[in-house]
């Protein structure tokens, strides 16, 4: 059977001996001056190769380093726009927890806390009984996510972190959801109530750029991107807010996850925001 680089990282003691070598020098910093370099421009046609990644878009389009490849944008998607209708902020891998009492739930047989994902405890309590979305960015993907609804956005919360690859691989390993670099910011949604998003950045790299912050936006524009790597985005709702479409809550209830694209209908609002 083949081994990839990220189970040879994790599923080895070679592997992680040297993966904490990586994680505690400043190879970050080495890494992403070559991919903003000239010098990795070749390195475009062997990614696009090697994830089958579709660039119908992007004809014609002359990307000078690989961070202009990775950071580009497509002119053209569709977005579901009726009210009510939660949309998927990215292209992803779509998995859904319940976040039980004491505001935990359970990720692969780890056990994590809104508390650790936002270091807030006030807040986190309010979101017990609720719902947390968990969308999962592959290297195919386009990197852009976009905002779910209309409302208002507060600030950006910056929390520094590890950048442990969030491939199952790793999170076998790591508790890497609260543990690797994430922003969060709480949104004021139109037809969903307060809603928290939390972008989780990850191998080596683990950029993340938020464009905005306190702050109206409307349902479908730009929120933000992941810049150099693939990443986690999580969604956290309140009790009775969304009620995911049946054919998705269908393939995650058998332990699989849904593959959903930006701007689709994943679940309905089951009640508006007093």
């Amino acid at each position: 059977m083949k081994t990839t680089s990220v189970e040879f990282a994790y599923r080895t003691a070679l592997g992680r001996f040297l993966l904490r070598i990586i994680l505690h020098t400043h190879m970050d910093r080495i890494v992403v001056a070559y991919l903003k370099s000239p010098l990795s421009r070749p390195l475009i046609g062997r990614y696009i190769k090697k994830h089958r990644i579709p660039m119908d878009d992007f004809k014609g389009r002359n990307f000078r380093t690989f961070r202009d490849f990775f950071a580009r944008r497509k002119a053209d998607i569709r977005f579901d726009m009726a009210p009510g209708h939660l949309i998927s902020p990215c292209d992803s891998f779509l998995s859904a927890y319940r976040i039980e009492k004491d505001s935990i739930f359970n990720i692969k047989g780890t056990e994590y806390s809104v508390k650790e994902l936002i270091e807030s405890q006030d807040l986190a309590e309010e979101y017990s009984g609720g719902l947390c979305l968990m969308f999962r960015l592959c290297a195919s993907d386009y990197h852009h996510y976009c905002y779910l609804d209309d409302g208002y956005q507060g600030k950006n919360h910056y929390i520094p972190g590890s950048l442990h690859s969030i491939q199952s691989a790793a999170y076998e390993k790591y508790p890497v959801f609260k543990t690797n670099r994430r922003t969060w910011t709480l949104m004021a949604t139109e037809n969903f109530g307060p809603v928290i998003q939390v972008n989780v950045g990850a191998f080596v790299v683990g950029g993340i750029v938020n464009l905005q912050e306190n702050a109206r936006f409307s349902k479908g524009s730009e929120m933000g991107y992941f810049d150099l790597c693939g990443s986690t985005i999580v969604l956290l709702f309140k009790e009775n807010r969304i009620s995911l479409l049946k054919e998705i809550e269908e393939k995650i209830l058998h332990g699989k996850e849904a593959r959903v694209t930006q701007g689709m209908w994943i679940a309905d609002a089951i009640c508006k925001k007093k």
